[in-house]
């Protein structure tokens, strides 16, 4: 059992992963591969001067796993559902359950629909300010909840906001994932840059 189901290896899942990893999460992500990151190139990213979408995936997989995110590369989801424990992931190789569910998968919203998500009139999933859905515990991210202002800052933002939220929802206060020099060799260890 997961603390946080992922579905979607985009940069919103991916950074949903990552910031629950890092800050003690267990997540399982579902990444089929099929995001459109593969025919970006990212001029427009802060911090980023210019990357391929395909080394930015890679990077931001990397991150994940370093935080121990257990990523299903190319495990596809085929249904989620409310269940006793929290949620139900069904994918052809099993069934996973979580106490949290993000929905990461683009433009796509049939399991965002099949799950009983409220939608809005432009068929968009409707969510509040942290990215939770109609149903409690479950959130969607980027494409699914914008009809047409699509952008890999914008989806990595959500997933972060879903995660933030329910790490406050698990620690009982307002969470704040803010990193500074001081603290950074007992957070990263040996993941830090040296840098010179």
């Amino acid at each position: 059992m997961a603390d946080v189901a992922i579905v979607g290896g985009g940069p919103a899942g991916l950074s949903a992963g990552l910031f629950a990893g890092k800050n003690g999460l267990d997540a399982v992500l579902f990444d089929t591969d099929k995001t459109w990151m593969h025919k970006a190139h990212l001029f427009n990213y802060p911090g980023i001067g210019s990357v391929g979408g395909d080394e930015f995936l890679a990077t931001l997989r990397q991150q994940a796993d370093d935080f121990g995110v257990d990523r299903k590369q190319g495990e596809e989801v085929t249904d989620v559902a409310e269940s006793d424990a929290g949620f139900a992931v069904t994918t052809e190789a099993g069934e996973y359950e979580a106490d949290y569910l993000v929905l990461a998968t683009g433009a796509s919203r049939d399991l965002a629909e099949s799950l009983g998500c409220a939608l809005g009139d432009d068929d968009t999933v409707d969510v509040d300010v942290s990215m939770e859905t109609s149903v409690d515990g479950a959130y969607a991210t980027g494409g699914m909840v914008r009809a047409e202002e699509w952008q890999a800052v914008i989806s990595a933002g959500d997933g972060a906001a879903a995660a933030l939220n329910i790490l406050s929802k698990e620690k009982g206060e307002h969470y704040h994932d803010f990193d500074v020099p001081d603290t950074a060799t007992s957070v990263f260890g040996d993941l830090i840059d040296d840098v010179e």
